[in-house]
């Protein structure tokens, strides 16, 4: 009888976890494009299939690396009415009591400071911080807390870095709140990283994919001048942001990455820290290697990862990407975090994903999907930079590596969507 009784209760666990897969899981089509146009003439095409709209009159400035810091506290500390703060990874240390010690002045000052951060990336924020930020009046908010009524989601997390301030500007990009994002790269305990601070009617937006998990976690809808004031044009860049991932579809994310890939008619440039393609993204590439197109993938090697089994994950079908004409390059040295690819010298996206199923399916991610040709120029020649001290994979070389080192990519990969 026991055990009769053990059996059915594995059975009803089995069960239960197949009930939850089936509830959370998002369709996954295999997605296929016929377009001759090129991909700055179908800006609003691709704001329309990820849910967004195109907006121009914005303007941005490229941050890189531990600069990154001084102009977003810099603009924290200016902040009158409204600071938003969204992020996946804060860690104690100095770079994180730099960012504290900012959101607490301004709430001490009567700004309204909402801070969201995910409840796995930031567990070792550090409760001290989280409590003075507190005790200060900044309203901390814990993104799928481990507890029995996020049973569901307890592998959906919030991978978006962004902050708004007074709704007015807006800083979206792949920084996290740890020590080892300052400095400049400089040294494998110092990390590449690139994010934009952002002026115009694309804020709004950003605003709104903030206010997304923020009303889902707390019910809370803020409203007024103070966090949605009319927006005057201050550039010429359009844009839209991609953030919306819908249940019964593919996530938006996704759509954005695989119809610029379609779309490419000269160049796709990516650099992304966790490059593990799926079969339709991998078919696709070579695809558009076949019609001409220049495809380069910038990344960090093994030693230079944070997460070398993400690395290995990705190794398994390197020799794919090879046969297909797809020209990939490690980096030794330190992490490359930064999540941005180019399309043509005219179309860059940049933002908080990976290139890798977990962020394509599961997290919350925020990408900018820009039509500016001097953007990607810029984000292009970031690339040469780093490019230049790289490794380059070559198919015959790759053939030949250890049957070790072959097993564990096998082995890592099956293991791709919870890394």
């Amino acid at each position: 009888m026991s055990l009769f009784l053990g059996g059915l209760l594995l059975g009803l666990v089995i069960l239960l976890a197949l009930v939850v897969w089936s509830i959370r899981r998002h369709r996954d089509p295999d997605l296929h494009i016929e377009c001759d146009s090129s991909i700055d003439q179908l800006i609003p095409t691709l704001a329309g299939l990820t849910l967004g709209t195109a907006v121009g009159g914005n303007s941005a400035e490229v941050l890189e690396n531990g600069a990154f810091f001084d102009v977003l506290i810099g603009r924290i500390q200016a902040a009158r009415d409204s600071v938003h703060f969204e992020t996946f990874l804060w860690k104690e240390g100095a770079l994180g009591r730099r960012v504290a010690d900012a959101l607490i002045d301004r709430a001490r000052a009567r700004v309204r400071v909402r801070v969201l951060l995910d409840a796995e990336g930031s567990k070792t924020a550090g409760a001290s911080v989280v409590q003075q930020m507190r005790d200060a009046g900044c309203r901390v908010v814990f993104f799928h807390e481990r507890r029995i009524r996020n049973i569901g989601v307890f592998n959906d997390r919030d991978h978006r870095k962004l902050v708004v301030i007074d709704g007015r500007e807006a800083f979206v990009g792949g920084h996290c709140i740890v020590d080892e994002w300052l400095g400049n790269a400089e040294d494998g305990k110092h990390y590449a990283d690139i994010s934009l601070h952002l002026h115009g009617p694309i804020v709004h937006t950003v605003q709104s994919a903030f206010s997304e998990n923020w009303a889902g976690e707390t019910g809370e809808l803020f409203v007024g001048d103070d966090v949605f004031p009319a927006l005057a044009p201050t550039g010429d860049i359009v844009m839209h942001a991609v953030f919306a991932k819908p249940e019964n579809s593919a996530p938006a994310v996704k759509i954005l990455h695989h119809t610029a890939i379609c779309l490419a008619r000269r160049r796709i440039w990516i650099q992304n820290p966790y490059f593990i393609p799926e079969p339709d993204a991998i078919d696709a590439f070579g695809q558009a290697v076949a019609r001409g197109v220049d495809v380069r993938v910038l990344m960090p090697s093994t030693s230079g990862s944070d997460n070398p089994m993400v690395q290995h994950a990705g190794h398994r079908n390197f020799e794919k990407l090879l046969r297909c004409g797809v020209r990939l390059f490690e980096y030794p040295h330190t992490l490359l975090h930064q999540k941005v690819m180019t399309v043509d010298g005219v179309w860059s996206a940049i933002g908080s994903s990976n290139f890798d199923d977990r962020s394509f399916e599961t997290n919350d991610e925020l990408t900018l999907s820009i039509r500016d040709g001097a953007l990607a120029r810029r984000f292009d020649a970031i690339f040469d930079k780093y490019v230049a001290r790289t490794t380059e994979i070559e198919l015959a070389r790759w053939r030949r590596r250890g049957l070790s080192h072959k097993l564990t990519d096998h082995f890592f990969y099956t293991l791709n969507e919870l890394l």
